[in-house]
């Protein structure tokens, strides 16, 4: 008899919830498991029917592992059964994989520690050896049908406190989701509208899983801000409510109190600072991102790094590019974060990689578009690690120079971005840079045009620099613009590495949250551009028959 434990995972998320790590090695590490599918009797073949249910984020690396065991009694202790082999990958990869299916080969493993205890070294009745292949593991992953639902939603609000000396306020809401853990996770900004206590935001569509991930009771904080230019923005107040209360529509119980906590604590005849109202609700199902991958979409991944003098010499050791025997440097540590998580989305793991700003061989001139592997015609290296490689021999090659100009890379990507724009690839570009831009103007301009195309650019600030302009590329409060000209989307998603470093913390768990708040947004801004040009996902591929043949019964 044959039975799979089918979704074993790091206890670092929970029984629950898949693991996050960020430094690719997944046998030492320890695991929960999560279920177990049924027994089949008498088969080397089995086709397991138990379905299990894991909560999906694009945005984290949520590694699994499968075991397989020869079931000889009915005791649900392991160490009393065969231990046959074992798999292990991510979530991303197998619904990365063409039509959502992965093949995986199954080895001896190592022994593991349990969550719940440690295991007894796996019994092995065929003379198994760690690291020899026993067969293959075919994962198949399924979007669930409630994930499909878009809401569209539209709000007002009266009265709001006044925040600028000389106007009223610049009010926009910030819309969060909650965990299981207790903590929120932002999923929605509306505009600013400007100079007004009674604004009224346009409607926005946003996907039900974003809003409460299917779970129609879980609670839903909304903040009111007062957008400052220098992105202070000033707290307002704040209401929580559920899905299940925002889906009655326009009535009394979707007008909410704006409460500001501190002032109600200081002042006794504090009610509010004002209401919110929601005016319309309207729900229907739409494809999502997972519909467009299965269907063959991929997802290719360029970087670009910051070689400007401002990083320091590379050989010595307060330098950003300083490459320590003993540990990442913040420009590696933020590519493979990154990275390990899209190129579960990228077939073929080509990524190209280029550097800015620098003097280049042979002749010493500056560029700003130039590749990490020397190959102009194919700036394409294989693999996270490759990519690694490269940027670790371009430090030994080159002049770190000036100045700190985006404009060139951006448009490097746009351009194979505007060669395929019937949906079956969307760019994703990660600019990591230490410093102020240089040019502004044609960065902006640059990055509106790139609106319009399959592409979403990733900004990561690295070093203690002011990354004032930045945030204004980010464009989450006011929307780019250029000759005025608007972005037809927002695109650009930034975040300064220090936010993600301190002292005490694990830096594993630290990129983990950094990957998770630059890579939140991409499949918004994906289904985005889908939308806009009327591309439909392609179906899905049909599966292909097990490999092998069927195997008759055998004592």
């Amino acid at each position: 008899m044959l039975g799979c434990l089918p979704a074993s995972q790091s206890a670092c998320r929970g029984a629950h919830q898949p693991a996050r790590r960020g430094d690719g090695q997944l046998a030492n590490e320890q695991h929960v498991e999560f279920g177990r599918t049924e027994v089949i009797d008498n088969s080397l073949n089995p086709d397991f029917l138990r379905k299990f249910v894991l909560d999906y984020f694009f945005e984290e690396k949520q590694n699994l592992r499968f075991d397989l065991y020869d079931v000889d009694s009915k005791s649900p202790d392991l160490s009393k059964h065969d231990f046959l082999g074992q798999a292990f990958c991510t979530l991303g990869e197998i619904v990365g994989s063409a039509g959502s299916r992965l093949e995986k080969p199954l080895t001896m493993g190592t022994v593991t520690t349990h969550a719940r205890g440690r295991r007894p070294a796996p019994a092995v009745s065929n003379g198994g050896i760690p690291g020899k292949k026993c067969g293959t593991i075919i994962l198949i992953a399924e979007e669930l049908g409630n994930c499909r639902d878009v809401a569209t939603l539209q709000f007002c609000a009266n009265k709001l406190d006044k925040k600028d000396f000389f106007g009223k306020s610049d009010p926009f809401m910030v819309f969060y989701r909650s965990n299981e853990d207790g903590t929120f996770t932002i999923c929605h900004k509306t505009e600013v509208v400007r100079n007004t206590l009674n604004p009224v935001w346009q409607a926005f569509a946003i996907p039900v899983r974003a809003l409460c991930n299917g779970d129609y009771d879980r609670a839903i904080k909304v903040e009111v801000y007062d957008w400052d230019r220098d992105g202070s923005h000033d707290f307002i107040g704040e209401f929580t409510t559920s899905y299940r209360e925002l889906a009655r529509g326009q009535s009394q119980f979707n007008v909410y109190e704006v409460v500001n906590p501190r002032k109600k604590m200081k002042k006794k005849k504090y009610l509010n600072s004002g209401t919110v109202t929601l005016l319309s609700f309207a729900v229907e199902s739409d494809h999502t991102f997972l519909d467009y991958i299965r269907g063959g979409t991929q997802i290719n991944f360029t970087v670009a790094i910051d070689f400007t003098a401002s990083n320091g010499n590379p050989s010595q050791s307060t330098s950003l590019h300083y490459l320590s025997p003993y540990q990442l440097n913040a420009y590696a540590m933020a590519l493979k974060a990154v990275g390990e998580i899209i190129q579960d989305y990228d077939s073929d793991k080509m990524f190209p990689a280029l550097g800015f700003g620098a003097k280049i061989p042979p002749d010493g001139r500056v560029s700003h578009e130039f590749p990490l592997n020397g190959d102009a015609a194919n700036p394409a290296c294989s693999g996270i690690e490759g990519v690694l490689e490269a940027y670790h021999r371009s430090l030994r090659s080159v002049q770190l120079y000036g100045p700190t100009n985006f404009a060139p890379v951006v448009n490097h990507v746009a351009r194979s971005a505007a060669a395929v724009l019937d949906g079956s690839q969307y760019f994703v570009l990660l600019i990591i840079t230490d410093g102020v831009i240089s040019d502004m103007a044609q960065t902006k301009e640059a990055i509106v045009n790139a609106a319009k195309l399959p592409m979403s650019i990733i900004i990561v600030g690295v070093g203690q620099a002011e990354f004032d302009a930045m945030v204004e590329l980010d464009g989450d409060d006011i929307r780019i613009s250029s000759r005025g000209k608007v972005a037809e989307r927002d695109i650009v998603q930034f975040v300064p590495f220090r936010d993600y470093v301190d002292g005490g913390g694990s830096p594993v768990l630290s990129m983990a949250r950094l990957a998770k708040d630059v890579l939140a947004e991409i499949p918004d801004q994906f289904i985005s551009y889908m939308k806009a040009r009327g591309i439909k996902p392609q179906p899905a591929p049909p599966s292909p028959d097990p490999p092998g043949s069927p195997v008759p019964p055998q004592p």
